[in-house]
């Protein structure tokens, strides 16, 4: 596995504001992803994992407030980036295949239209040429009023959380109550006069910005048509010579070869220029025949509806491999599938990201598909990380309570130990619990689980967790029978195997 970093989540915190609160969903979280890698994010729903998928491809709900992080994709944070660079980005650099292949297809429309709808509207290669020689400047400027806008509109968010958390006071002293009242106009205040720094500040620089962008844009629009030109000029000269050469030809084979030719040439030429619709659906086809999707020439026609749901979630993969991402977010793609199926389209994915060395992000609540498919796991929690290491770490040697409650509640034929459920619920993150937001599940807590909340401890130089039975002072506890049989028959099954 190549130590290439292709994504970095350094300390990410996104909250809701919700009718009820402000909803605390993901907690200070970082992992990296690597070039060929697949890093699975596993944990109960509500823990965070899709909205941390969510995060990186840039589609939060509007509710949303970034309280804190960053994710780095090529040097750049994605959560700056302006709408016109992300759109360069989602599907074409980081594709997502989501959990319901039928609301993810419409019903309406042939599946070969859909499959081949990214690769047409992006089909005019001279505008491709011109946008990929001013990018640069381009992404430099918008990215800078987007990073004002986002400033912006986070502080606005934050303020109007603050006014919400006033407004849901119920108060019995006035003294109180006026003092809270004047915190919120010196609050509104400060935000108008952030504001007003913010925007003098970025526009200066967006003034630059967009003058240099300007000169490149007048470079590029002469980069361009002297390409045309060019390519114009060598299809003529062809075009001439073929058909000189269709005047002289002497036999019905010879003028039958020439006008072949002839066709090819012009078909050549306008492929330099733009992406067709036969192009388009060649390239389709390839794809579906590669995601096994047999007969694909007849089936590019059909609907949704007579598709199984294996066979949509196929189609649903193929559409996001027309655009050949680097990243691959894959949540939870085989939740609607029965067993047979998962098995399938699990095969599917990790043959496909061997072949095109992607790095995969999937995303589970079922520890049974991470062992099949992860060479890193991060474990979470109500919105924390809580372990996180290789598969062999999770697997082998896990040590956060709640890996093993997972772990506890995979059937497993091997094992004659009774499956052990995990009790309670996850906590309201609205009012997120003090201390290990486990503790209360756990029958491992000590006291100061519910006091305060555990760093995260170093296992081995890839394993962590964030329990405090890994501190110095904690009491040696064993970890359930149920988990460390199944380690045990694992480990002696590999030996078996060797």
């Amino acid at each position: 596995m190549s130590q290439d970093k292709v994504l970095s989540v350094n300390n990410l915190t996104i909250n809701f504001k919700t009718d009820n609160g402000i909803l605390k969903a993901v907690r200070d979280i970082s992992f990296d992803l690597h070039r060929g890698e697949t890093l699975c994010i596993v944990g109960e729903s509500g823990s965070g994992k899709s909205v941390t998928s969510k995060a990186i491809m840039g589609i939060l709900a509007n509710n949303a407030i970034i309280e804190n992080g960053n994710i780095m994709y090529r040097g750049e944070n994605l959560l700056e980036v302006s709408e016109d660079e992300f759109y360069k980005i989602r599907g074409h650099k980081i594709g997502m295949i989501f959990q319901d292949p039928l609301s993810s297809l419409n019903p309406i429309v042939r599946i070969g239209k859909q499959i081949t709808e990214a690769m047409l509207i992006n089909s005019d290669k001279l505008k491709i040429m011109y946008n990929d020689l001013i990018s640069d400047d381009l992404i430099h400027y918008k990215n800078t009023l987007a990073k004002m806008n986002i400033e912006i509109a986070n502080e606005r968010k934050k303020l109007s959380a603050f006014i919400a958390e006033i407004k849901a006071k119920e108060y019995t002293d006035a003294q109180e109550k006026a003092k809270d009242k004047q915190a919120v106009q010196e609050r509104k205040l400060a935000f108008k006069e952030f504001e007003k720094k913010t925007r003098e500040n970025y526009e200066k620089k967006a003034k630059e910005l967009k003058a240099v962008l300007e000169e490149t844009e007048k470079k590029a629009k002469q980069q361009v048509k002297e390409y045309k030109e060019k390519v114009t000029a060598e299809h003529k000269s062809r075009l001439e010579e073929l058909q000189r050469r269709l005047a002289a030809a002497s036999s019905e084979g010879e003028k039958s070869k020439a006008r072949e030719e002839i066709e090819k040439e012009k078909q050549e030429y306008v492929n330099k220029l733009k992406l067709t619709k036969a192009e388009a659906k060649k390239r389709a086809i390839e794809v579906m025949r590669e995601v096994g999707i047999p007969e694909p020439e007849r089936r590019f026609n059909q609907y949704p509806f007579e598709f199984s749901g294996g066979m949509r979630q196929r189609i649903v993969i193929a559409i996001a491999l027309t655009a050949s991402p680097e990243i691959l977010i894959c949540d939870e793609p085989t939740t609607a599938l029965d067993v047979t199926i998962q098995a399938q389209i699990l095969e599917l994915i990790n043959r496909i990201k061997a072949e095109r060395n992607l790095s995969c992000i999937f995303i589970t609540h079922d520890l049974g598909v991470v062992a099949n498919m992860a060479d890193r796991v991060a474990v979470m929690y109500a919105g924390k990380i809580v372990e996180y290491g290789t598969a062999e770490d999770i697997f082998y040697d896990p040590r956060h309570p709640y890996t093993w409650a997972l772990l506890s509640s995979i059937p497993d034929v091997d094992s004659k130990e009774k499956l052990e459920a995990i009790p309670g619920t996850p906590p309201n993150m609205i009012y997120p619990p003090k201390g290990d937001a486990f503790a209360a599940r756990s029958r491992y807590a000590m006291n100061i689980d519910y006091r305060e909340e555990p760093p995260m401890f170093k296992v081995s130089d890839t394993h962590y967790a964030a329990t405090w039975l890994l501190d110095s002072h904690a009491p040696k506890v064993e970890m359930p029978k149920i988990v460390s049989e199944r380690i045990r028959i694992s480990l002696e099954e590999d030996k078996c195997d060797e």
